[in-house]
């Protein structure tokens, strides 16, 4: 256990599995206690006493994010069991891919209430009470396909797009107040979400430098990376994670 981020909270939405679950493993290996959300009670609990048997500590709150109303209910979750929140990562995400024709309202629509609307009214309870504590870091999960196109992730992409955006947006209005706001955009990456998509994933991953999916530890540190203090002077910024993808 490393004393990095001791007496400091984390909040980490979506994190009962893949890069949720690894961010916050490792926020609280770093020293932070750490609440995380997710839909499922029973992984929930697996996570919380894993990092509880690690000398961690750790709270689940089970909730299906997706409106302005879950985002505040989930914020005030967090201040009754921790107190406030320093570190928010926004990492509940949904990613459904398929043609544009074959879109139905209902799909777009949750699509960017889980993706946008959500890590939204998250920020917009957490960040002004951050600022008025004078610290605080945002880090926001997007994707490599929010900075080009491809066929079949229009309204996925668009929806990270969207928090790229709002990332920078926000780092403006409360970076002046000590609040560091920045995202992660990860490459293919293997997680149980992803195990779908096959060798998919491997021949999407092997047009980039790396040649290989990236797993969620790496994506985590690199989370851990601007929850920190070593990335002091970082706002605002996208940090790729993603094999070397954004070269190419």
């Amino acid at each position: 256990m490393s004393s990095e981020l001791s007496g400091t909270t984390a909040l980490v939405t979506g994190g009962t599995s893949g890069i949720g679950r690894a961010a916050a493993t490792t926020l609280a290996g770093l020293g932070a206690h750490v609440v995380l959300s997710g839909r499922d009670a029973g992984r929930g609990a697996q996570v919380v006493e894993a990092i509880r048997s690690a000398g961690g500590q750790a709270d689940f709150v089970a909730t299906e994010l997706g409106d302005e109303a879950s985002a505040r209910s989930l914020a005030a979750r967090a201040r009754e069991l921790v107190g406030h929140v320093d570190v928010l990562v926004n990492n509940a995400g949904i990613f459904p891919f398929g043609p544009t024709a074959d879109t139905v309202e209902s799909d777009f629509d949750e699509v960017f209430s889980v993706n946008v609307k959500a890590p939204y009214f998250l920020v917009a309870e957490l960040a002004p009470e951050m600022a008025k504590r004078g610290h605080g870091a945002i880090i926001n999960v997007s994707t490599m396909v929010a900075e080009y196109g491809a066929n079949g992730m229009a309204l996925y992409g668009a929806s990270k797009a969207a928090l790229v955006l709002l990332t920078k947006s926000w780092a403006a209005e409360y970076g002046p107040s000590g609040v560091r706001v920045n995202a992660v955009s990860p490459g293919p990456t293997r997680t149980e979400g992803t195990v779908g998509m096959g060798e998919a994933l491997d021949q999407l991953a092997s047009q980039a430098p790396a040649g290989r999916p990236g797993n969620a530890a790496e994506i985590a540190e690199a989370i851990a990376f601007l929850a920190t203090d070593r990335s002091s002077f970082v706002h605002g910024a996208v940090l790729p994670v993603d094999g070397g993808r954004i070269a190419v």
